[in-house]
């Protein structure tokens, strides 16, 4: 990325000085790269990138001809590396990476905060077993498939899950059932009955998964949590938003327009994530996830203090929050949020 410096106002152009505390004006990045992770949950950045949203905003502030990139990566470790690095500029995946980057650069000039949730929907644990009934029919002959073991947020949920039934003592006793497979290699593995007895996943997969006689859910990350939480939410660098707060700007006004666009018109979502994702889901699936009342894209955070006080209570990170907008960049403060 390259980033020029402009004299303000063309002062030494006219060959006057530089007035006291008034310093020459920093151009803002003429392109920015978007990281996503292929799953329904990223759907407001398929059509951000289709509908050349982000462009559109940007232009429409002054800042015309940004280009914009999507890549898609497999999990949040690697997306939040690239952050760092500087290669990635927004960078979206579920709740904990963001925490725990957070938490590791509070205080520090690699500071990374929240711009934006994107949805809330539940993540579901399906079985292929009819004698698993509940987390306490494992046994060690059963395997769970999750997209990471240990740092998914699948394998965080898990622990909740098994503190909550099983008692505090116990919250890690079904980690080492875990085996880390893909979305997809992870309901293969399902369907066929002989490597998984259980698959935690997210939508489109889980529902999948679901058209599949002899699929159960066993668990439901809604009640893990109590209510609606947000899965995905979007990430950058302080240093990043102060030095580029125009693009800041237009990447919520895009990321507003694609969530509202799914809400006004669920049908034309439903058809989008189909001709973009190619995960083998068809419009009417796509169509009955949107319409369930517990999934809503929104850009306000949920639930997100319950994911932190988790998190600081088993030390995975340093400190907690008392408030989730010590998370979050100022643009969405004044959001419903929790």
């Amino acid at each position: 990325m390259r980033r020029r410096d402009v004299l303000a106002g063309g002062l030494l152009g006219a060959g006057l000085p530089l007035l006291g505390g008034l310093r020459p004006a920093r151009a803002e990045v003429q392109e920015v790269v978007v990281a996503r992770q292929p799953s329904l949950g990223h759907l407001p950045l398929m059509i951000m990138e289709e509908q050349g949203l982000l462009r559109k905003h940007a232009a429409a502030k002054g800042l015309s001809g940004l280009g914009a990139r999507f890549v898609t990566l497999a999990g949040g470790a690697a997306m939040n590396d690239a952050l760092l690095s500087g290669s990635i500029q927004f960078v979206a995946g579920g709740v904990p990476p963001l925490v725990l980057l957070w938490s590791k650069t509070d205080g520090t000039a690699m500071a990374v905060k929240g711009v934006a949730a994107m949805n809330a929907m539940p993540l579901l644990m399906n079985t292929n077993a009819d004698r698993i009934r509940s987390l306490r029919n494992f046994t060690d002959r059963d395997k769970i498939a999750l997209p990471a073991v240990k740092v998914s947020v699948q394998a965080m949920f898990l622990q909740m899950a098994a503190e909550k039934e099983l008692g505090e003592a116990r919250r890690n006793d079904l980690d080492r059932l875990t085996v880390t497979l893909s979305h997809p290699d992870g309901m293969a593995a399902l369907l066929s009955g002989q490597e998984v007895s259980a698959h935690f996943t997210a939508a489109p997969i889980q529902e999948l998964e679901l058209r599949k006689p002899g699929i159960r859910t066993i668990l439901n990350t809604f009640d893990v949590l109590g209510g609606p939480s947000t899965f995905n939410v979007v990430w950058a660098s302080a240093s990043f938003v102060e030095a580029n707060p125009t693009v800041h700007a237009a990447f919520m006004a895009a990321l507003e327009e694609a969530v509202e666009s799914i809400a006004g018109d669920p049908q034309s979502a439903a058809q989008a994530y189909a001709r973009l994702a190619r995960d083998g889901s068809d419009v009417g699936l796509i169509a009955s996830i949107l319409a369930s009342p517990q999934v809503a894209f929104t850009t306000t955070p949920q639930a997100i203090l319950r994911y932190v006080d988790f998190m600081a209570r088993t030390k995975t990170i340093r400190r907690g929050a008392k408030d989730w907008r010590e998370l979050f960049f100022a643009n969405v403060h004044g959001k419903p949020g929790s």
